[in-house]
């Protein structure tokens, strides 16, 4: 039987013009609905076999296949955050069926749920990658709809001063205070810090490293430790057998909670992230004269895009270009030999 019922639903069991058997449920429980969806089936097969038109593929076929081809990326949770809402507006629909007014259609749809531009531009950034995919490595399509993204505010870089640093550490736990010092050391991300492992710090040579696996650009970042880090570190020993940081003897899992909010609040300090610790560390890099290329490699950034956030903060370069301009003028502070000057009545002007 070519059609045939599991429990409610409607099942078809057929071979393909190739000798392929497929097998699948129809997700009705009409037999008139399921012989339809069988009818179109085998038509469709005939196209792609005889006249070799492309398969009419469906959206949940290509997130399955692109979850699995993207497995390895550091965002890949957020990505299937993303998926899972998508689901509900796109699942079931052919990739052909996905044009500009229906992505369109769901942005707007997303926006009214109250999120942000930039959290509606990663959800876009998910799909277009997929439908790029589909059409340019699988080709199940032959075109891409333009997916037009969301403006987003160019934020400032946040970061605090030295003293504001001293100020914010003596406020927090001590647990958080020893994590926030080693990012201000080392400027690595919240989860690398977290999760260091002993394994991945040699102490006689002052230095640390992220596998590729742990860093966000998939690189291996190698990590100087500097004195600051050095005394971190050697407080930490003999605390627990594999994790550098702990609480309690239990690894660390979250550090954005209640303490750090708090201790913000004693220290006076506003608008300040866990991850501005990272933005800060580079920001006194490049006020000393660190270069954008070895501060690339310092903070593993997969671009040096991302460095020239910073560039600003250092105008030492410039500073020889500037004073080109910069030649004596004659500053007047009495009103009567002003106005004269102005007027050309005071010899030698």
């Amino acid at each position: 039987m070519s059609l045939y019922r599991r429990r409610k639903t409607w099942w078809i069991d057929i071979a393909s013009p190739g000798g392929e058997r497929i097998r699948k449920s129809t997700g009705t429980q009409e037999r008139v609905k399921a012989q339809e969806y069988h009818d179109k089936l085998k038509a469709e097969l005939w196209k792609v076999a005889r006249l070799g038109n492309k398969p009419d593929r469906v959206w949940e076929e290509a997130v399955v296949r692109w979850l699995k081809e993207t497995a390895h990326k550091a965002t890949h949770e957020k990505d299937k955050a993303h998926l899972r809402w998508l689901d509900r507006h796109l699942g079931g629909k052919q990739l052909m069926e996905i044009t500009r007014d229906v992505i369109d259609c769901v942005t707007h749809v997303r926006l009214k749920e109250g999120v942000s531009n930039a959290t509606v531009n990663r959800m876009l950034e998910v799909v277009r990658a997929i439908l790029r995919r589909a059409a340019k490595e699988w080709e199940w399509t032959d075109r891409t709809p333009y997916i037009r993204m969301l403006p987003e505010p160019k934020r400032r870089i946040r970061w605090i001063t030295d003293d504001e640093a001293e100020r914010l550490l003596e406020e927090l736990p001590e647990h958080l205070r020893a994590m926030a010092h080693f990012t201000l050391a080392t400027g690595l991300r919240q989860r690398n810090v977290t999760e260091l492992v002993w394994s991945q710090v040699d102490l006689k040579k002052r230095r640390a490293w992220v596998h590729p696996d742990q860093a966000k650009a998939r690189k291996a970042i190698a990590v100087p430790l500097n004195a600051e880090a050095m005394v971190v570190l050697r407080q930490q020993q003999g605390r627990h057998p594999t994790r550098v940081f702990t609480y309690k003897g239990e690894p660390v899992e979250h550090v954005n909670g209640k303490a750090w909010k708090k201790a913000l609040e004693r220290a006076h300090i506003k608008d300040f992230r866990w991850h501005d610790l990272r933005h800060t560390w580079a920001s006194w890099h490049v006020q000393a004269g660190t270069p954008l290329n070895v501060l690339q490699e310092l903070g593993g950034w997969e671009s040096v895009d991302m460095v020239r956030r910073y560039a600003h903060l250092a105008a030492d370069h410039l500073a020889e270009y500037a004073d080109r301009l910069a030649r004596p003028r004659v500053i007047v502070h009495d009103t009567n030999t002003s106005h004269a000057l102005q007027k050309g009545r005071v010899k030698g002007t």
